[in-house]
């Protein structure tokens, strides 16, 4: 077998993963690069290798950096499946969509404003592409294997994180090849805790916070305090925003501080369709997470929906007290730049960073308290506070993925960790040698290894094997999930 990473090596974003063996080719996601322009440079680039020889795509999750290059690769001829649990078919309808329509809208705004130095400047994919990808997606239902042929098959594990997040199990040639994708956390406020691995012979492994140790702080103690401090000065609280997952948190918090009484009574603007039609979801696949009915129905009714652009202009136009929260969530597009540009430079107002900020983004940018952020070829002052809220991460740190992976009894013979900077990444590997005493490897990009399978024949098929071995080795409990609502 032969696994070369075409992305999510040495960075966090970009996730795609070729597994070649058994007589097949099979892609593990099919992300987006973000972030510092050489990384988003890939995106235009052509394949590494021909789309028609792809027998399947695997998706772990509906984040763009995991799906996002989608509409890309059905452009390019794929046609075959695109695997992926329901709650992450329902989330790519949505964000596949959106995320075209985003581009369309930012190739046209460039040029009627001159500021592209691409003539013309053009979406790295349509809606159309969109469509034609999403026509692909065929839905598992998690912990069930599938077979691709007489020598592998897979199955889809829960890994929290977002809705329809799974790790993927993948056995192959008698080996077991097991890749994280993003791991939550085992508290999340609504995402239910990642199934712990029972097995896995090679591991590709997340290490998005690999080097920290996330604050213990309660977010909604923080989110309260940013707010009240904020709204004193008659200020606005702007928060970038991941519209799936980190979206519905913030929302929760916000519908719990209001009940509660420890948010004063201000307008809340969810200035994202994408956010606001993912939030719908919710009610659909309750199995999923900790939210009840009525809970899933509060993040709903906790702020207004901003859908059309007119009426995202008007939000800029007002003044405070008030929220607006808006994608994307490291700034790198999306409404809330043009939120940025408008509330930046006033000093009464707030910038919260609730997530990960990759290298070379605007949040990173902000999060580097930098005097002035670049928005649409100009130099925007940065006098709002800027304040960086970690404990709302929805991807376990080092300590939380050390424990996920105790259930492993046997050491991988291969661990391969992703998906993190470069210093994450390293700091992660010596973690787990000290603590687990495994040894990692970083992989680079492009980087291709040759994983020795087994001639060995059973009488069982080998994700029959792996099931009964998670049946024995996960917590019962994690296993007794609700069926989903559809």
């Amino acid at each position: 077998m032969k696994l070369t990473f075409l992305g999510a090596a040495e960075t966090v974003t970009g996730s795609r993963y070729l597994l070649e063996g058994a007589g097949l080719r099979v892609l593990i996601d099919c992300g987006l690069f973000q972030g510092t322009k050489n990384l988003r440079l890939r995106n235009w680039e052509a394949f590494p290798v021909p789309v028609e020889t792809l027998d399947a795509v695997i998706l772990t999750h509906a984040h763009l950096d995991h799906s996002g290059y989608l509409p890309i690769l059905a452009r390019l001829g794929y046609r075959g499946a695109v695997y992926c649990t329901r709650g992450t078919r329902d989330l790519c309808e949505v964000m596949l969509r959106d995320s075209a329509r985003l581009q369309e809208e930012e190739a046209s705004f460039a040029n009627r404003h001159g500021f592209s130095k691409h003539r013309p400047a053009l979406p790295l994919y349509t809606l159309e592409d969109a469509e034609n990808a999403l026509r692909l997606l065929v839905p598992r239902e998690f912990d069930l294997p599938k077979q691709l042929n007489d020598h592998a098959c897979f199955r889809l594990l829960p890994a929290g994180h977002i809705l329809g997040a799974a790790s993927v199990v993948l056995c192959m040639e008698g080996k077991v090849i097991a890749f994280s994708g993003d791991v939550g956390r085992p508290n999340d406020p609504i995402m239910r805790p990642p199934m712990p691995l029972a097995h896995a012979d090679y591991l590709v492994l997340e290490s998005t916070y690999g080097d920290r140790v996330h604050a213990a702080a309660d977010p909604a103690t923080q989110l309260a305090e940013v707010f009240e401090r904020t709204f004193a000065q008659d200020g606005v609280v702007v928060i970038p925003s991941f519209a799936v997952g980190r979206a519905q948190t913030i929302l929760h918090y916000i519908a719990q501080l209001k009940a509660s009484g420890r948010m004063a009574n201000v307008p809340v603007y969810l200035d994202s369709p994408m956010a606001s039609s993912v939030t719908q979801l919710y009610r659909h696949h309750v199995g999923e997470h900790r939210l009840s009915m009525t809970e899933a129905n509060a993040i709903g009714h906790a702020a207004e929906m901003v859908r059309t652009v007119d009426e995202s202009k008007a939000v800029s136009a007002r003044r405070g007290p008030m929220v607006v929260i808006a994608g994307s969530g490291m700034a790198t597009g999306g409404r809330v730049v043009h939120h940025l540009k408008t509330f930046a430079p006033d000093s009464r107002n707030t910038i919260a960073l609730v997530g990960y900020q990759a290298a070379g983004t605007r949040g990173a940018a902000l999060a580097g308290h930098v005097p002035a952020i670049k928005i649409h070829g100009d130099y925007v002052p940065v006098r709002a506070s800027v304040v960086s809220l970690s404990s709302l991460s929805a991807h376990a740190d080092y300590r939380e993925l050390t424990d996920w992976l105790r259930s492993i009894a046997v050491a991988p013979k291969r661990v391969f960790l992703t998906h993190g900077e470069p210093a994450s990444a390293d700091a992660l590997r010596r973690h787990l040698d000290e603590s687990l005493h495994w040894r990692c490897e970083v992989p680079i990009h492009l980087e291709a290894v040759e994983l020795p399978g087994s001639n060995a024949v059973t009488g069982i098929h080998p994700c029959a094997a792996t099931a009964m071995s998670n049946v024995e080795a996960a917590d019962p409990d994690q296993l007794a999930r609700p069926p989903e609502v559809s």
